[in-house]
């Protein structure tokens, strides 16, 4: 059956949508709201985008609301994408965080993985930090000083990213065959990661629109192509809890596509060879 999503409930839906995930979908884009709902309206045997909107904004049906959130946030993720920040931890952090555990300056370092889909970027981090522990022959440290966050708006991805076992093709897109090698065993026509790595990342559901004051301070935040989706006005709002979160001296990665806008005032700008991060101010 086909449907057809009208100018009324686009309107409904998009602002529904921004309220509860931060994402804007312009008019001329209503074919995403469309394209990527239909199917639950088939799903859930409902009417119409009408009914749709009011199992979630009236009875608020937390199965569909929850599918809804599945549908609309895109969950596009691979390993080490653009490999900057991996570079960056490598060649510049874990260095320094290294002496300063040794010196007794800090006990852990905290890394937050926000909009993590399914694992791919925290997962990374943590295969980043043990290969660097182990190629550099550091014995009195290990993984566990570092505590790796990840959250997403998505129960759904999460479940996917806890579970730590990806098919070909998501273990093929921006995974090295070293990194394959070492911390993946394949079984059952999937790829499984090693529980060290898996143990070593804490998963948890939360909507950036939220306060994130209850997920602790951190030393590194991964806030990368997320940012895109949202309005100005929200994406200053969450850098502003980006920068509250952020131990003083902090680190934060996005998109390399990405622009900081109008928060540099929160952040400055740092550019090592090609590779760019920020530091809290």
């Amino acid at each position: 059956m086909n449907y057809h999503l009208s100018s009324k409930e686009f309107i409904l839906i998009a602002k529904y949508i921004k309220d509860h995930c931060g994402i804007e979908i312009p008019q001329e884009k209503s074919y995403l709201i469309e394209n990527r709902l239909s199917r639950l309206l088939s799903d859930f045997n409902l009417s119409g985008f009408e009914e749709l909107y009011a199992r979630i904004a009236g009875h608020r049906d937390a199965d569909i609301e929850e599918k809804v959130i599945d549908a609309i946030t895109t969950n596009e993720t691979f390993w080490f994408r653009d490999q900057s920040p991996w570079d960056i931890l490598e060649n510049k952090l874990l260095p320094g965080y290294i002496d300063e555990i040794r010196k007794g300056k800090r006990t852990k370092v905290r890394i937050w993985s926000a909009a993590c889909s399914t694992g791919q970027e925290p997962y990374s981090t943590a295969m980043c930090i043990d290969n660097y522990l182990t190629m550099k022959g550091i014995h009195d440290i290990d993984s566990s000083k570092f505590e790796i966050l990840a959250t997403d708006i998505s129960n759904n991805v999460l479940k996917t990213a806890r579970a730590g076992q990806y098919d070909n093709i998501s273990v093929m897109r921006g995974l090295d065959e070293s990194y394959r090698q070492k911390y993946f065993t394949y079984s059952g026509g999937f790829w499984k990661l090693s529980d060290g790595i898996v143990s070593a990342v804490r998963f948890q559901q939360f909507n950036l629109l939220n306060s994130a004051l209850l997920l602790g301070k951190f030393d590194i935040v991964f806030c990368r192509y997320v940012l895109i989706y949202f309005s100005e006005g929200l994406k200053r709002n969450i850098l502003e809890k980006i920068h509250t979160v952020l131990e003083d001296g902090g680190v934060l990665f996005i998109g390399n596509s990405e622009l900081m806008a109008e928060s540099h005032h929160l952040f400055q700008k740092v550019k090592e060879d090609s590779n760019i991060y920020y530091i809290k101010r």
